[in-house]
């Protein structure tokens, strides 16, 4: 089938509103090419599960091109028309299997040589939708915050050298009461700026009371999921034939119900939950690339104004196989090696915060849990500079937020 050929019954299977915008919007589906139209929907047969920030984008992209002339649109989508497409594409369901269809399109790309020539139509489109789309404004600055360290006795390996070539390094931090006072801070930020997914709380380990308006994210509180979701990742792994293609799309199509997530929970955080495991590479065995990777989906999907990030010791690397099987015994931790680990997150993490809006306005506190190290970046903090002086956890919290 061909988007020109779409009718309303195509959508039946679709979510309400991702239903409701499909119906809406049909006549442009229709006119847009196969190698673009799947790609589209992708997003939005998804839509019911979107963080706010998300379904801005989609609006974005869909009044973008609704806008457009007849002439626009075609000269818009030429680029993709162009590319050559195989009749086993076409007969794929695209409408309801979208990103089989992506996978399949970007494999046919890849073996015609044509990849070039999408990627590069790709990002002229984003642009110009980007570029047409108006900017949603902040109710304040952006914040991130992340804590790692904890279990380390003796500390040899020289933390925060990504990071203090852009803030202060201060070396005698009073840090009574640390944690609590981080999260107090975000606390306080979520009470008045609230907004739903706009604070994030991210922990490797059991996390520590904070008010509804602040989203939780826990690896601890996900190990009955984790279990799950390993059990099933090692029967496929003992196979006698492993299918990578196979195991992947499988993770991908796993849902929350199917891995012990309650029906009645937040639909859109438990699938983005649940995708940190089945997209993620890690996440379901180390605590420390799990925080990582949930703290950079957290920012490049829902786009918070607020997110703290604590970082906890990771069980030693192993064998795959010996991560994923339920031994019943308490894994062995590597806090030293969970600390270079964190510290390169917390340095990945500035960066994605720094690819959002408002960056030049952006605040960053990355400290050594518990003892005297941080370093603060933002306005009002000098770029590579060194600070002696005794100052109070709590004061450095104020002046960034």
């Amino acid at each position: 089938m061909l988007p020109n050929q779409l009718a309303a019954e195509h959508f039946s299977g679709y979510p309400p509103a991702a239903k409701h915008l499909a119906l809406s919007r049909i006549e442009l589906w229709r006119r847009l090419p196969l190698a673009f139209a799947p790609l589209m929907l992708r997003e939005l047969i998804v839509y019911d599960w979107k963080f706010p920030a998300e379904r801005r984008e989609i609006d974005g992209q869909v009044a973008y091109l609704t806008a457009l002339t007849p002439e626009q649109l075609a000269a818009a989508m030429a680029p993709f028309s162009q590319l050559r497409l195989t009749a086993a594409l076409e007969k794929t369901d695209w409408v309801n299997s979208p990103a089989a269809f992506s996978e399949q399109l970007t494999a046919h790309l890849w073996s015609t040589h044509q990849i070039d020539a999408f990627r590069t139509a790709a990002v002229d489109y984003m642009a110009k939708a980007g570029a047409a789309a108006s900017e949603y404004p902040l109710p304040t600055h952006r914040l991130g915050i992340v804590a790692m360290g904890q279990g380390v006795q003796t500390n040899r390996y020289s933390l925060f050298r990504k990071l203090k070539p852009h803030g202060t390094y201060f070396t005698q931090v009073r840090h009574a009461d640390g944690f609590r006072t981080l999260t107090a801070a975000v606390a306080r930020r979520a009470a008045s700026y609230p907004a739903p997914y706009s604070h994030w709380y991210i922990d490797g380990g059991p996390y520590n009371s904070l008010p509804d308006t602040v989203t939780h994210v826990s690896y601890a509180a996900l190990s009955t999921v984790r279990g799950a979701l390993q059990a099933r990742m090692l029967k496929t792994y003992r196979a006698s034939v492993f299918d990578a293609e196979a195991f992947r799309t499988g993770m991908a199509q796993t849902r929350p119900d199917e891995v012990g997530m309650p029906s009645d929970g937040d639909s859109v955080l438990n699938r983005f939950q649940l995708s940190l495991f089945t997209e993620g590479s890690g996440t379901q065995v180390f605590a420390t690339t799990f925080v990582q990777w949930a703290a950079r989906e957290a920012l490049r999907r829902a786009q918070p104004v607020t997110l703290l990030a604590r970082f906890t010791p990771r069980q030693r690397e192993n064998p795959m196989n010996e991560l994923l099987a339920e031994t019943g015994r308490r894994p062995e931790l590597d806090p030293q090696g969970s600390l270079v680990d964190a510290d390169m997150g917390a340095y990945y993490t500035w960066l994605n915060q720094q690819r959002l809006s408002g960056a030049d306005r952006a605040a960053f506190l990355a400290w050594f849990e518990d003892r005297e190290e941080a370093v603060a970046i933002g306005p009002g903090f000098e770029r590579g500079k060194r600070s002696d002086e005794p100052v109070d956890l709590s004061r450095l919290v104020e002046r960034l937020t």
